[in-house]
């Protein structure tokens, strides 16, 4: 009797490569239908050129390219590393891993402070025992990251499509978000302060070290980017000077940058511009908008997530001020107001593959607290 040998496993595209790429870049793929779906009613044309922000994009690339490059010789790792080991119980060392994730959102934008400041948060809890916190820390990590970035003009991707699209001065960019800004750190410590004990904490010190001259360079990179972000120096100059260097130095910082984000932003000015063209949407958005627009960009968010609420809104309304606040706020409250929130869930998903259900009600009590509480003071103070 003949045995055949078993054919080999053809690949099966749907499983194997289409759905994991969706989960993996569900907004990117929700951005893409959406301007597949706007293309169809706005047939593309001339017009589609002008939809684009071309310093957004450049800016944000920069950022992110610079960003990796200190990541991936664990930069920001080693320096967190640092400060949290000054702190002796598990009170204040949740405090340092949340504000640390706080101050890094200010800088590297709120999803690069949760890529980097998650596995630290992690590490530290895991090699301390303290694995029951680990749900309430990365919550208040994820809170800090959309709420902390909210007071540069960099600190999240909404902020910096605003800061350019309505010029807003960075003197009066800073003192808009600063009242917010200052109630937002006062509750996450409040909450760390109550849900917290101070036990004793010891952890192992890990001995690791920075390259001194790509270390020096990338910050030197850095400071240029920054630099275009606030209008110092012209975008372009940030596309001839900071890929290069960063290609010939290390090529995984390059592969590493989070392309879905820049794609998720050229189909949302796509499926915006689109929007603001087709009357009927035009008249109910501009209508609503001027009824309130902090509170409809707050409940925008709860749908469609705060950074294509940002690039919509901003076709119906001048009220900048307003719609900076509300799509700031508005990150916290569903899982999918902020893509920095998803990026907490799927790294908490991920240590504690049968704790779904605890972690999303406690994510929900936290983040609709304090959505409702910053929401009233805004309302009553804009």
């Amino acid at each position: 009797m003949l045995h055949h040998a078993a054919a080999p496993r053809r690949p099966a595209v749907l499983q194997d490569f289409l759905l994991p790429f969706i989960r993996k870049n569900a907004v990117m793929c929700v951005a893409f239908a959406a301007a597949l779906i706007t293309a169809l009613i706005v047939v593309p044309d001339a017009e589609y050129l002008g939809y684009f922000d071309l310093k957004t994009l450049t800016c944000l690339f920069c950022v992110l390219a610079v960003v990796c490059a200190l990541k991936n010789i664990r930069f920001f790792y080693i320096i967190a590393q640092k400060i949290v080991q000054c702190f002796g119980n598990l009170r204040l060392c949740v405090l340092a891993l949340v504000y640390i994730t706080f101050l890094g959102s200010m800088v590297i934008a709120n999803d690069m402070a949760l890529l980097t400041f998650l596995p630290l948060g992690y590490f530290v809890l895991s090699a301390a025992g303290k694995k029951q916190q680990m749900a309430f820390t990365f919550i208040m990590q994820n809170i800090a990251a959309n709420l902390g970035g909210m007071l540069t003009p960099f600190g999240n991707p909404q902020n910096l499509y605003l800061y350019t699209f309505f010029e807003i001065p960075t003197g009066e960019f800073m003192g808009i978000m600063l009242l917010p800004f200052a109630l937002s750190v006062a509750m996450i410590t409040v909450c760390c302060l109550i849900f917290v004990k101070a036990e004793p904490l010891q952890m192992e010190d890990e001995p690791a070290s920075l390259p001194p001259v790509r270390t020096g360079i990338y910050l030197a990179l850095f400071v240029l980017a920054i630099a275009i972000v606030f209008r110092g120096i012209p975008y372009w100059i940030g596309l001839i000077v900071i890929p290069p260097v960063i290609l010939m130095l290390d090529r995984d910082a390059m592969k590493a940058v989070d392309y879905p984000l820049l794609l998720t932003f050229v189909f949302f000015f796509i499926f915006a511009g689109n929007m603001a063209r087709i009357d009927i949407v035009r008249t109910l958005l501009s209508g609503l908008m001027d009824q309130s627009a902090l509170l409809f960009s707050v409940l925008s968010c709860q749908v469609i997530s705060n950074v294509p609420s940002a690039i919509l809104l901003s076709q119906f309304t001048e009220n900048y001020r307003e719609l900076l606040i509300g799509v700031n706020i508005g990150g916290t409250g569903t899982l999918i107001a902020s893509l920095a929130s998803l990026i907490t869930f799927r790294e908490y998903t991920r240590h504690n593959p049968g704790k779904t259900g605890y972690y999303v009600k406690m994510f929900t009590l936290f983040n609709f607290g304090f959505l409702a509480v910053l929401t009233a003071v805004m309302l009553f103070t804009v």
